[in-house]
């Protein structure tokens, strides 16, 4: 065999490594959004829509208790301004589904090192914020009485009709019972803490704080959850990210250094051995 044969067979493994990497966390990906999508087809007992719909008088009681009850006006108030309820449909229908995965992109490729332990947070969080869907099915606020659906309204100026975000036609395959945990919330929280972690550029840390915050007032305004859903979305995915950091230490990224000779050992110069 020759120089020239061996040198493209050890330039193409690494390749070949490189896409079974990608295709192992495009399938991974794939299973979070398939466990999202099929999360509807399961009923837990009686009527979901109806439990769903009592869940969510249930935690208007509690918000309003709590004095947190902002939904109402806050919808009222983006149904005044067309423009902007055009805006916020249009970051509630593509950020989430454009950042995170450009930020998961980000991280595989410029911080190695790390990358393991973000794409398990957001696995994680993103489990048991399914697992929430399931459990605790609740009507987001845009199906109940009194409140307008934003993007519905707005479908207009956008691919997606009134199923929530999903394009027209495409409503049936996704849960519309999920309100409980946002994990448009859940998700941008995820971006902010990969980012403020390890970017260096300060721009980008202002810019990562500020985009779970306008995201917020973005589910809220629109009709699609209420606040303390997306509390409950920051939360899962911090449960994620404290999980993510007991199993797998900063720095394991999931690759193994290159090293020369074998683990483990240092390899002593053989003008220093003859020196002893």
């Amino acid at each position: 065999m020759t120089m020239c044969e061996l040198t493209a067979r050890s330039a193409a493994r690494p390749r070949a490594a490189s896409r079974v990497r990608w295709l192992r966390e495009l399938a991974l990906l794939a299973v979070l959004y398939a466990g999202y999508s099929l999360a509807r087809l399961l009923d837990l007992g009686g009527d979901t829509l109806s439990r769903a719909t009592a869940h969510a008088y249930d935690l208007l009681t509690v918000e309003q208790a709590l004095h947190l009850d902002i939904e109402a006006p806050a919808n009222a108030t983006l149904q005044a301004w067309p423009l902007l309820a055009v805006a916020a449909s249009y970051w509630y229908s593509v950020l989430h589904y454009v950042v995170t995965p450009a930020v998961l992109v980000w991280a595989y490729r410029n911080r190695a090192g790390d990358y393991r332990r973000v794409r398990d947070a957001l696995v994680l969080g993103s489990a048991i914020g399914l697992a929430g869907f399931t459990l605790l099915p609740m009507a987001p606020p845009r199906m109940l009485p009194g409140f307008v659906d934003t993007l519905a309204s707005t479908s207009g100026a956008g691919w997606w009709g009134g199923d929530a975000s999903a394009p027209r036609g495409l409503g049936a395959l996704t849960n519309q019972l999920a309100a409980m945990p946002s994990l448009h919330v859940g998700w941008a929280v995820w971006v902010a803490w990969v980012l403020v972690t390890l970017s260096t550029r300060r721009w980008v840390k202002v810019l990562a704080v500020a985009y779970p915050l306008g995201t917020t007032l973005v589910v809220v305004a629109t009709a699609n959850h209420y606040l303390l859903d997306a509390i409950a979305g920051a939360l899962v995915v911090a449960v994620g990210i404290r999980l993510s950091r007991r199993l797998t230490p900063t720095g394991s990224g999931g690759r193994r250094p290159a090293t020369a000779g074998a683990p483990g050992r240092v390899r002593v110069p053989e003008q220093a051995m003859r020196g002893r």
